[in-house]
């Protein structure tokens, strides 16, 4: 109990004393708080809580060697395809040897599950099965190489015996397995069409012995043994406890399946969460219990926090917990944890692998399903369990099926609502949350496919904007609620800064019509909203675009000048100079306290072909392919000086022309090093002050 108080202060007291403490001692902790959880066993519930401390690791065995084979054994062949499966489970069906373990203990909960299930509906099986408590205990001898498996489940008649190992269950396709054979690729679908799980054994065993006895009260103890080599055995035996005892006579090169550490880390990695005990000569294994499958009223805020340390194999605390259950379109049970901590470096590499474990009921299927969720939701924790997924080598190599390809779309789609939900429920978290993982979010409209999804995922965005306040952050649906009258568009403005993005040129007009322009401050951002294109019924439109776009702007009635021939002629004298630079020179009204802007057709892609591609080419080529447009505005007063320099002074003119197009480029973001500027730019003050 002190143990657990501690835990209490340790997880209130937050990250910094998480951060100090031992990995093991965390562990530590987080097995003792685990042990007060409910353990359902035998149609009643007991609670750790309401025992002592130490009946966690208080010995507990059913494993005995009582049994004992009497009379004549018959023996059998194993049906041919029977014969060519454990041929192929030996050489090339699992890829790991110790998945084996997982396939038994597997069995084992299957039987007890059985057994649990006829008790409920059948008042005969609940007298014969007696008051004793369904379990799975499992030994290991290094000295005599042995692995023992035994549950207390509903066991196998003789009948049941030589159908069920003896034959391959719903089997009787000797031409498919044949082309197994030849064709191993396809040997996933075996296991879980045949009920295979069991012949994995062969792969570790020289031989493997079988003690079983049915639940009901008159049954016979049986015993089955076989090499796997063809034929098996079975006989009568005294001794035998109901149930099923499978003990497993390991290789020489198998000997490791025979040491209680390698045994309890595979009970830990593929089979923690199986609803019954699982005891490792007599010491509680599965001391975590499966929070997915509880009612989420019935989980307590310290228990999300251990499964999460957990699952997560992290030290810090979730800030959103979803636990989601549904039955359509697939079945599902999922416990997600949204890190409250940032990510690290490792964390942002697109080649993390997923946080999500997928189970099937309660089976480990793959642990960090990379196919399960979307790369972009990699810094998800948690577990998804469905009984649609079959139990099959999928559980080992996990394939990219349509079923899961179902179960990504269901589970994203669910993560998209929840995460807007908590959007609107607790804006002030979810801004914290977006601040340290909105980058994952934008990576998920760049790599996603489906406009729906991609839109989906628009609306969880934030940016701060010209209608709000320095640091307040805006939605996208906030935006669409204030739309100008007759707008149709969404404007946003790239920009390092907000300084920067309220003195941009490119702002000047939209500012002075009162329009919103959201602000984009990372250089992706806008590669972001090209991508998204449209929110609803809205488009995404770069302020660049709309400029670029006004014809209007640039007709002569519009302009407002007065000495149109000088201002025409300075425009021709342009193109002259900026003739290898320039595609076209134009006079626009859109600018007010700037002399002049480059627009190019498509500003995001243009900046991303500078920062990636334009080191590989010379200015000329660089050049021709940005066509950037000259804009100047014929009423700045260093336009209108510039009209009487070109015929004046053309030499400072021309420095001029050049200087004032080159800082346009610059704060466009079509130069990435501004330095380019400061030899010119010297150049011409020199010549300014010899002339003056």
């Amino acid at each position: 109990m002190a143990t657990a108080l501690r835990l209490k202060h340790v997880v209130n007291l937050g990250r910094f004393l998480l951060r100090s403490l031992s990995r093991n001692l965390q562990q530590e902790l987080i097995q003792v708080q685990c042990q007060r959880l409910s353990v359902v066993t035998n149609n009643h519930v007991r609670h750790w809580s309401s025992q002592p401390e130490t009946q966690s690791t208080e010995y507990h065995s059913i494993i005995k060697d009582t049994e004992k084979s009497i009379g004549e054994s018959a023996k059998h062949e194993f049906q041919s395809e029977t014969q060519m499966l454990l041929q192929i489970v030996a050489k090339s069906l699992y890829s790991d040897k110790e998945v084996f373990v997982r396939e038994l203990v597997s069995n084992a909960s299957d039987a007890l599950e059985k057994l649990r299930y006829l008790c409920l509906s059948d008042n005969d099986a609940t007298r014969a099965a007696g008051d004793r408590s369904l379990e799975i205990h499992i030994g290991t001898d290094k000295q005599s190489r042995t692995l023992t498996i035994q549950d207390t489940g509903v066991g196998m008649t003789k009948e049941e015996l030589i159908s069920n190992l003896g034959t391959i269950a719903r089997s009787g396709s000797k031409a498919f397995l044949e082309q197994l054979k030849e064709n191993s690729s396809n040997t996933s679908k075996i296991i879980g069409q045949f009920g295979v799980g069991f012949y994995s054994a062969f792969m570790v065993a020289d031989k493997v012995e079988v003690f079983t006895k049915s639940f009901a009260s008159d049954a016979e103890g049986l015993y089955w043994t076989s090499d796997g080599s063809g034929t098996f055995d079975i006989s009568n035996a005294d001794g035998v406890q109901p149930g099923t005892k499978i003990v497993i006579h390991l290789k020489p090169d198998s000997r490791e399946f025979s040491d209680e550490n390698t045994i309890n880390r595979i009970i830990n990695k593929y089979s923690n969460f199986v609803g019954s005990p699982i005891f490792v000569n007599g010491k509680r294994a599965n001391t975590i219990q499966p929070l997915w499958m509880f009612d989420p009223k019935d989980v307590t805020p310290l228990q999300h926090a251990e499964f999460y340390r957990f699952v997560g194999n992290c030290i810090d605390a979730p800030r959103f917990i979803l636990h989601y259950s549904t039955d359509v379109p697939l079945s599902i049970k999922a416990l997600l944890y949204f890190p409250e901590e940032k990510p690290g470096l490792f964390d942002m590499a697109r080649d993390t692998t997923s946080g999500v474990s997928l189970y099937s009921r309660k089976i480990l299927i793959k642990s960090r399903a990379e196919n399960i969720l979307p790369k972009w939701l990699r810094f998800v924790k948690g577990v998804v369990d469905s009984e649609d997924i079959p139990l099959n080598l999928s559980r080992e190599l996990l394939q990219n099926s349509i079923l899961i390809g179902k179960l990504r779309n269901v589970l994203t789609a669910r993560i998209l609502k929840f995460l807007h939900e908590r959007s609107t429920k607790q804006p002030d978290d979810y801004t914290e949350f977006y601040r340290a993982y909105g980058l994952f979010l934008k990576e998920g409209i760049i790599t996603s496919a489906d406009q729906s999804e991609r839109e989906d995922i628009g609306r969880l965005l934030r940016f701060e904007s010209s209608a709000a306040t320095p640091g307040e952050l805006v939605s996208l649906p906030q935006y669409c609620g204030r739309l100008a009258k007759d707008q149709k568009d969404i404007y946003y403005l790239s920009a390092p800064s907000r300084a920067l993005a309220e003195q941009s040129p490119y702002y000047e007009s939209l500012k002075k019509r009162n329009i919103e322009v959201l602000f984009c401050y990372e250089p992706y951002d806008e590669l972001v909203l090209m991508h998204l294109k449209q929110y609803k019924s809205n488009f995404l439109t770069s302020v660049e675009k709309e400029m670029r776009d006004d014809t209007e702007a640039n007709k002569p009635e519009n302009l407002g000048v007065i000495n149109k021939v000088e201002l025409d002629n300075l425009v021709d004298y342009m193109k002259k100079i900026l003739q290898k630079k320039a595609y076209d020179v134009k006079m626009t009204n859109r600018l007010e306290s700037h002399p002049c802007v480059v627009t190019v057709q498509d500003m995001a892609s243009a900046r991303h072909f500078i920062r990636t591609q334009s080191h590989q080419m010379n200015e000329e080529m660089r050049y021709s392919i940005l066509q950037p447009r000259f804009e100047i505005n014929p009423n700045h007063p260093l336009v209108k000086k510039l009209c009487k320099l070109t015929t004046t002074d053309t030499e400072l003119a021309d420095r001029l022309i050049q200087q004032l197009f080159t800082g346009a480029m610059v704060g466009a973001g079509l130069i990435e090093d501004p330095r380019i500027l400061l030899t010119p730019m010297n150049e011409l003050l020199t010549l300014v002050l010899q002339k003056h």
